[in-house]
C-alpha cells in the first residue's frame, strides 16, 4: 500500500519512480563483493514484481497483449542485438575510440554465475536473470521510455499527448536515450525505435512489452547456449 499511495500522486510518478528504484538497485550490483551482482539481481527482480503489482492499476496502457507484429519485432531485435558487432557498437569501446576515456586497466567482470557458485545455484541465478529480464523489465521500462519519456519530450503535460502520435524529435530522442542506457548502444537505438513503433501502431504498451519480453528471453537463451556472457 505504501507504493500504491505514492504512485497515485501523479501520472509521472507512477511511470518514473518504479524505473528509478529499479535503476538504483541495478547500480548496486557488484559493488558489495563479486557475488553481490547475483543477489542484487534477485532482489531487484522481486522488488520489480512488487512495483509492477502496485503500479498496474494506474497505467491503463500497461497490459500484456500479443500479436504477430510483436513476435516479428521481438525476434528481429534479438537478431540485431547479437548480430551487430564491431569496435564502435558498444560503449565500452566507443568512448575509447573517440578519445573521451582510457581503456580500463582491468576488464569489468562478466555476469557468469558458474564462476562463483555450484551448478544448482548457478542455474537458479540464470533462471532468475532470464525470467526477470523477460517478465519484469519490460513493463517497467516500457512505462518509462515509451509511455512517459516519449511524450514528455513533446510536452510537460505528457498525458495530453496521444500514444499513437508520431513525433520525430520524441521518437529519435527517446530511442537514443534508451540506446545509450545499454552498453550495446547501436542495437539499443534500433531496439528503442522498434518498440516505439509498436506503441505508435497499437496505441498501448502491451505489444511492445511482449516484443521486449521475447527479445530478452531469446537473448538470455543465446547467452547460456553460446556462453556469450558479455551480453549480460
Amino acid at each position: 500500500m505504501l507504493f500504491r499511495k505514492f504512485f497515485s500522486t501523479s501520472p509521472a510518478v507512477v511511470r518514473v519512480a518504479p524505473f528509478v528504484i529499479f535503476l538504483l538497485l541495478t547500480v548496486g550490483q557488484g559493488h558489495f563483493g563479486p557475488t553481490s551482482a547475483y543477489w542484487f539481481y534477485l532482489a531487484k527482480t522481486l522488488v520489480g514484481v512488487w512495483l509492477i503489482w502496485e503500479m498496474r492499476s494506474f497505467i491503463s496502457e500497461m497490459r500484456w497483449t500479443f500479436s504477430w507484429e510483436a513476435v516479428v519485432v521481438g525476434i528481429g531485435v534479438f537478431a540485431v542485438w547479437v548480430g551487430i558487432s564491431g569496435e564502435w557498437t558498444t560503449q565500452n569501446s566507443l568512448w575509447v575510440k573517440l578519445g573521451i576515456s582510457q581503456p580500463p586497466k582491468n576488464p569489468a567482470p562478466v555476469w557468469n554465475p558458474f564462476e562463483h557458485f555450484g551448478s544448482v545455484a548457478a542455474w537458479f541465478f540464470i533462471a532468475v536473470r532470464i525470467l526477470g529480464s523477460a517478465l519484469v523489465v519490460p513493463p517497467i521500462e516500457e512505462a518509462f521510455y515509451r509511455s512517459f519519456l516519449y511524450r514528455y519530450i513533446a510536452s510537460q503535460d505528457f498525458m495530453a499527448v496521444p500514444l499513437g502520435k508520431f513525433l520525430p524529435v520524441s521518437f529519435f530522442g527517446a530511442a537514443a536515450i534508451f540506446g545509450f542506457s545499454h552498453n550495446e548502444w547501436a542495437a539499443g537505438i534500433f531496439c528503442g525505435m522498434a518498440y516505439q513503433w509498436l506503441v505508435l501502431r497499437k496505441k498501448h504498451l502491451g505489444d511492445a512489452m511482449t516484443a521486449h519480453a521475447i527479445t530478452n528471453f531469446l537473448l538470455g537463451a543465446w547467452v547460456v547456449w553460446k556462453h556469450a556472457w558479455n551480453f549480460w
